[in-house]
């Protein structure tokens, strides 16, 4: 019975893996096409020699989805390697919904220490460079922004969903003086308000979690303000842009002297910046782009698949899988293949948590969910421990990523799916197990009891009985007439407890006492 329902639990768990595996390959399969495209470019890359004097070409970098560690690396890269080639320009082509704080920083200090003039070119119509996008736009040496695009909305978010900044008292004021709306009253009442307020005490000073968050909020108003003026931006809309979150389109932003140039596309972008001067490592250099080849960057093989590692809905796959592979191993030891898989799979996983922003309770609450399910398979609970760790690994997924940021967070599709399939997975388990506990035995003197039989010698009160196919010594409290049917009731030693079958008779038992 324990090697059935192993051998069950075993093909539950294959199903659940493979499972996890297809949908990581589909994952991999859809952004397949694009590595092959970056490897080849990057082997063209390779095969092709530096320009051996002056300026010949121009570099696109596209740089699509949130800012994190791995963009940085991108764009950093690519930035010291034009100016190793003697690049005319680099041209960051941009639409990104915002990103980490110090990887936003890094790409920052590599524009300002490019040795090559950077425009960020805020691109295709519909994209948009909200929050971090911000700094990445306005700290290039030419900013632009295509038709239909968007930008602003840069106010930090602490990790742990607090937005840092003014306290609610505060906000409402300054909103209710901006509007200057006459609805509010006259100016004597507005007076015998401020008089009241003066008389009432003071609120305490903020504290804790308060004064790091106005500490993150002046520290980022300070940096945007710090990128603006280097380029003699508006620094005044920047910082509402990280106070107030204010957006502003395309128009809104260059009229606002918060960008350079509006263009339909790069041509057109590079017509219109050609000629233009700009400061590059502290020197005046004038952009001489006009007629230039365009030469795209896409992010290498490498970046990119780090990059879908990074993604918190494919961390979560591999987080998953690996606690599979290794439940599995655990619970069939010796296998070995999955626990390989859960191994690699789990670093992986780890690997992406270093960059994204990751909630330890969460981590906490599911290797609780994987203790509970391995002591379950250790341990006769009825269920509880499963019930309590399918709780815990869904309370665990949802706060994993502690962010307020979609592209932070997981699916709930996704959660649900495989707390689901865990949940259907020990379900299915233990119903096996209790049907199993609950059937009657069919192997041993146990599973003899209530079997039918036939005296093959008189039973007086020891005697011989065939039950099953197989001749058995037995006993019985009465006479029993060879031939006469019987039923087993017990056993004693290696004898069977037997009794007289009621509605048994002689021909019956004549004719198998034949046979025997």
């Amino acid at each position: 019975m324990r090697k059935v329902l192993q051998r069950r639990k075993t093909a539950l768990l294959r199903i659940l893996l493979a499972l996890g595996l297809v949908i990581l390959v589909g994952t991999v399969s859809a952004v397949a096409p694009e590595l092959e495209k970056a490897y080849a470019a990057e082997e063209g890359a390779k095969g092709q020699a530096p320009p051996s004097g002056g300026s010949s070409k121009i570099v696109r970098i596209i740089v699509d989805g949130p800012i994190n560690p791995i963009t940085a690396e991108y764009i950093e890269h690519h930035l010291e390697k034009a100016g190793d080639e003697g690049a005319a320009l680099v041209i960051i082509q941009l639409d990104t919904p915002g990103g980490l704080m110090e990887s936003t920083r890094q790409i920052v200090k590599a524009e300002f220490g490019s040795k090559v003039p950077v425009a960020v070119y805020v691109a295709p119509p519909g994209a948009r460079a909200a929050s971090a996008g911000v700094f990445i736009t306005m700290a290039a040496h030419v900013a632009a922004m295509a038709p239909g695009t968007n930008i602003g909305a840069a106010h930090p978010v602490n990790i742990g969903g607090g937005f840092p900044g003014q306290r609610k008292e505060e906000k409402e004021k300054e909103e209710t003086k901006k509007e200057g709306d006459p609805s509010t009253g006259s100016e004597q009442e507005q007076e015998a308000e401020e008089g009241k307020e003066k008389q009432q005490p003071t609120e305490p000073a903020p504290q804790g979690n308060e004064i790091m968050a106005q500490k993150i909020l002046n520290d980022t108003v300070a940096f945007v303000r710090t990128i603006a003026e280097r380029y003699d931006r508006n620094a005044d809309w920047a910082e509402r842009a990280v106070r107030e979150s204010i957006s502003a389109t395309e128009k809104e932003a260059l009229e606002e002297g918060v960008i350079d140039v509006v263009a339909e596309n790069v041509d057109e972008l590079i017509g219109k910046i050609d000629g233009r001067v700009v400061k590059v490592t502290g020197e005046d250099r004038s952009l001489s782009v006009a007629g230039l080849e365009v030469e795209d960057r896409p992010m290498d093989w490498r970046r990119r698949i780090l990059a879908t590692v990074t993604n918190p809905n494919v961390a979560y796959i591999l987080m998953m899988l690996g606690i599979y592979g290794v439940f599995f191993e655990l619970a069939n030891p010796g296998v070995v293949l999955p626990g390989v898989l859960g191994g690699i799979f789990l670093i992986l996983a780890f690997f992406a948590f270093q960059v994204l922003p990751i909630n330890y309770a969460g981590v906490l609450l599911i290797l609780l969910a994987v203790i509970l399910f391995i002591l379950e398979v250790k341990v006769v609970s009825f269920g509880m421990l499963t019930v309590g760790g399918i709780i815990s690994l869904f309370l665990g997924s949802i706060m994993l990523f502690d962010s307020p940021e979609p592209y932070f967070r997981i699916s709930r599709v996704l959660i649900l799916s495989f707390t689901g399939f865990t949940a259907l997975f020990f379900v299915l388990g233990l119903g096996m197990a209790f049907r199993a506990q609950r059937r009657r035995p069919t192997t041993g003197f146990s599973g003899l009891i209530g079997k039918r039989g036939v005296a093959t010698t008189d039973l007086s009160p020891v005697g011989k009985v065939k039950v099953h196919g197989e001749i058995w010594t037995a006993r019985s409290e009465g006479f029993i007439q060879a031939g006469q049917g019987v039923v087993v009731v017990g056993s004693e030693g290696m004898s069977l407890n037997v009794v007289a079958e009621e509605g048994s008779d002689d021909s019956e038992g004549t004719s198998v006492q034949g046979q025997g």
